[in-house]
């Protein structure tokens, strides 16, 4: 037998659509088919994708294969083994690493690794030639606790968690989401090295690149298979999913503000943990009404920076205003004239999309009788007002999205920090989120974002890109391209992220 995977007409339904132990049953939720007579094979030493749009299905399909679910129809075996009958052996063979990590961020690197060793019955000791390829590349961090590392070495340590027991077949559930790109690579030419050992991976990715690296892709769309086939065969057939026409902008977008205008001001900003400098040396301005992206590779010094711009940390030295306060003195007043989105979106999932907003507005200081306008033009706006109701854990990624977004500026704030809001997004999606961010940007609120997708850095206004706490460029996409002699902004970045001298 030739196939490591065989999946035969494997169908799964969740009961109540959004039903979660803690959720309020409002009477309002439908069975919702995650997974609908799907049938494919995968063949033993191939490096195959399954991709498709947020909600499609995937992660109930991994979780299935890696017997985590059973299916309520169809069958699906992995080396030979039936994933509902034969758990065990199946456990034994496989090794999972979520799009989350699953690591425990308290214990160290070594820790983590002795941890997954034991529920496998091994040792790292016994282990250790199934995983010196990537774990020799963190190995020197042994002591640090997972909470610690950049976001890169804990895709090394999730990795080795996951091959520390030796697995015959790898399942991989978007295992480079917030990821840099020169990190990405690195990632992906690990795989082709444990396929060259025979290993079989699936792998699902949001990212275009990392989709042509696969032999074979199957398309999966609203719980159903739509194609399988080579990546450029697929990607063709379904380019209204992966590959949305660009975004223009609009000309009162596209203006650029005064320069003495600005709502971001930082001047030689340090951040120092003991002799470290996260942050060394930093100035730069923000525009009123500018798409400003702050990019760098993880462990750059990004997040810090912007603790220190959003009130949540305090500069070791050097000055910086947001929305014309002190980010030394008045950090509690920035906090009420800015907002702010994490790539967690920070929504209450056991309430529904339009207390979601009354609360948001109630916490940003929006008066009640505003609030009751503001989340009836909003829920307009946005379409959603026939689902006003519905719980927010029952939504799409998509409107979970869009709704986290338009609640961090639902009081109109001088500048919306955006940290890496479209992580693991399909292009399409991400593409309706940008035009979100114009929209805002024409009503004059800054955008700062950071983001890993090269293609959203071309849509901002002004780059800047951090390596080893400093500013190493700063200018428009254009500039930069021209200035590096790059084609493109991946270039322009994998460019500077080499450069970088300092360790993780």
């Amino acid at each position: 037998m030739n196939e490591a995977i065989i999946v035969s007409h494997v169908t799964k339904t969740y009961g109540r659509k959004g039903r979660t132990p803690f959720s309020r049953w409002r009477g309002n939720e439908a069975p919702v088919k995650a997974l609908d007579d799907v049938s494919f094979t995968v063949g033993k030493g191939e490096l195959f994708g399954l991709i498709g749009p947020d909600g499609a299905g995937k992660t109930t399909m991994f979780r299935i294969l890696c017997s985590l679910l059973l299916p309520d129809a169809g069958t699906a075996t992995v080396d030979g083994y039936d994933v509902a009958k034969e758990m065990r052996d199946v456990r034994c063979r496989v090794g999972y690493m979520p799009g989350r990590f699953s690591l425990y961020q308290d214990l160290t690197v070594r820790e983590n690794l002795e941890f997954f060793a034991t529920l496998f019955g091994t040792t790292v000791d016994e282990g250790y030639d199934a995983i010196k390829a990537v774990y020799s590349q963190i190995e020197r961090f042994n002591d640090r606790k997972a909470g610690a590392l950049s976001g890169g070495m804990k895709q090394k340590l999730a990795l080795s968690c996951a091959l520390v027991h030796n697995p015959s077949v790898l399942f991989l559930d978007e295992p480079t989401t917030g990821v840099d790109p020169v990190s990405r690579k690195e990632f992906w030419d690990m795989l082709v090295t444990l396929k060259e050992r025979g290993i079989t991976i699936v792998a699902s990715t949001p990212y275009l690149d990392e989709v042509r690296r696969c032999e074979r892709v199957a398309f999966i769309d609203g719980g159903r298979l739509q194609g399988i086939d080579a990546p450029d065969v697929i990607l063709d057939r379904f380019s209204h999913v992966f590959n949305p026409p660009p975004i223009v902008q609009s000309a009162a977008v596209s203006q650029q503000p005064t320069d003495h205008d600005n709502v971001i001001e930082v001047s030689h900003l340090v951040k120092a943990f003991g002799t470290f400098r996260a942050v060394d040396d930093i100035t730069f301005s923000v525009r009123r009404g500018e798409i400003f992206g702050f990019l760098g590779a993880n462990g750059a010094g990004k997040t810090t920076a912007m603790h220190m711009l959003t009130g949540l940390s305090q500069p070791t030295s050097g000055t910086g205003t947001v929305v014309g306060y002190d980010i030394r003195t008045q950090h509690e007043q920035i906090k009420k004239h800015i907002g702010y989105m994490s790539q967690r979106f920070s929504l209450y999932e056991d309430l529904t999309i339009a207390e979601n907003i009354r609360l948001f507005a109630g916490i940003y200081g929006v008066g009640d009788k505003e609030i009751a306008r503001k989340t009836d033009a909003l829920l307009e706006r946005l379409q959603f007002t026939a689902h006003k109701h519905d719980l927010v854990a029952s939504l799409p990624l998509g409107w979970k999205q869009k709704l986290a977004f338009s609640v961090a500026i639902v009081h109109e704030p001088g500048v919306v920090f955006l940290d890496e809001p479209t992580g693991g997004v399909d292009p399409a999606t991400r593409r309706q989120f940008w035009q979100l961010i114009y929209a805002a940007a024409a009503r004059g609120i800054t955008v700062f974002v950071t983001t890993h997708y090269m293609d959203e850095a071309e849509y901002c206004d002004r780059i800047s890109i951090m390596v080893d706490g400093k500013i190493s460029a700063l200018g428009t996409p254009d500039e930069l391209k021209l200035r590096l002699h790059q084609p493109d902004m991946d270039h322009v970045f994998t460019y500077l992220a080499r450069q970088a001298k300092r360790s993780d």
